[in-house]
């Protein structure tokens, strides 16, 4: 049995080498091709197509090296979303799922030197959003894939309509009760003192059956003018408290409905409260201590999470995303915009600010609402309009 036989142990060795991940120093992303050790590494970067393929590269290295961040990104963006969805996970924990895979294209050649670089890359570009925390980087995919959204906006729509069928089922039970104890209700008798209209009468008693037939008559009479006396007093105070009643059950029911609608409006919220003609400051460092801290108007919104922004100092302009923008809390007195909740898009004046809750207290100023006071309005939801 000669050396290179297929069953021989160097023959053996040799195809368990070639199985599974390598090292990366000895992998050439320019040929795509893995060697097993230092020799190997060393014989193919003096052959022949390894020097033509340098040639090439050496003629233009971006467009080789954009190709290879193009197919990274990508790659990698599409492990996440598949693997890991819309989660929040550790950054590291997806790129070793990533090079798990023997094909790779390998962090070295692309325009990134470290994981925390492209992390951080991710996070400007607003693919993902990133958060840095004493463990490490950590990603969340965000997915503006329109069919996704479409569907979400579906799901929230169809849950919203149940919540109002389910609410108008407990309205109408709750009138049938409310009739049904009312058709149930005892009226509570009124009674009168009984008394004599003149002193002069006598009241006689006689057994014979015609004196008692009178007699009954007459004190049925009397009975009968002190009970009509006393009916239309019984019906009136029964029509004031029905009245009252009724006006104090309808004054509750508007109640109820206001404090429904309240409640509802406070709940109706959104993920993007970027609004075009507003005021907000700058809080990424990634562009710079020349932009950092500095105020900025809006002039366009791109697909509800990106913005066009015009420097108030400078007048420059700058697209950037909703995550590296916060809003503007002016002085009391100024006018500001409702930029989410049910409110949202109405104008104000800015009463007080509670520094305790970080919120404010606003007073709307026009439309339907014009003079509506709200208490506890957070600080993300508002901002200083020019």
């Amino acid at each position: 049995m000669g050396k290179s036989d297929f069953l021989t142990p160097k023959a053996i060795a040799n195809r368990i080498k070639s199985k599974g991940l390598q090292k990366l120093r000895w992998y050439c992303q320019m040929c795509q091709k893995q060697c097993r050790d230092e020799n190997g590494f060393k014989c193919h970067c003096m052959s022949e197509s390894h020097q033509r393929q340098l040639l090439l590269a050496s003629e233009n290295p971006d467009q080789f090296m954009d190709y290879f961040s193009d197919e990274f990104r990508t790659e990698f963006l599409e492990l996440l979303s598949r693997r890991f969805g819309t989660k929040r996970v550790h950054n590291n924990i997806v790129y070793n799922e990533y090079i798990g895979h023997r094909e790779h294209i390998h962090m070295n050649a692309t325009q990134w030197e470290t994981l925390t670089d492209f992390t951080k890359w991710l996070g400007r570009e607003g693919f993902c959003k990133v958060d840095e925390t004493p463990k490490g980087w950590y990603i969340q995919y965000i997915d503006r894939d329109p069919e996704t959204i479409r569907r979400q906006q579906e799901l929230e729509k169809k849950k919203k309509q149940d919540l109002d069928d389910e609410e108008k089922t407990a309205k109408f039970i709750e009138e049938q009760v409310k009739r049904g104890m009312e058709a149930k209700a005892i009226e509570t008798p009124v009674f009168t003192e009984l008394s004599r209209e003149s002193e002069e009468e006598k009241v006689t008693f006689n057994l014979n059956k015609g004196a008692s037939t009178s007699g009954a008559a007459a004190a049925g009479s009397s009975l009968s003018n002190n009970a009509l006396k006393s009916v239309p007093v019984a019906v009136k105070r029964k029509d004031t408290s029905q009245s009252q009643v009724k006006e104090k059950k309808k004054k509750c029911a508007l109640e109820e409905i206001m404090e429904m609608e309240e409640q509802k409006k406070k709940t109706e919220r959104t993920d993007n409260w970027l609004l075009p003609d507003i005021i907000v400051k700058i809080i990424t460092r990634r562009l710079g201590e020349k932009y950092y801290k500095k105020k900025a108007l809006i002039k366009e919104v791109i697909n509800k999470y990106t913005a066009i922004v015009k420097l108030i100092d400078s007048g420059d302009k700058l697209k950037l995303d909703q995550t590296h923008l916060e809003t503007v809390i002016p002085a009391p007195g100024k006018r500001v915009i409702v930029l989410n909740g049910g409110y949202k898009g109405n104008f104000g004046i800015m009463d007080s600010i509670d520094e305790k809750s970080f919120s404010a207290t606003i007073v709307i100023d026009s439309g339907p609402l014009k003079g509506r006071k709200l208490d506890g309005i957070p600080y993300e939801d508002i901002t200083k309009v020019p």
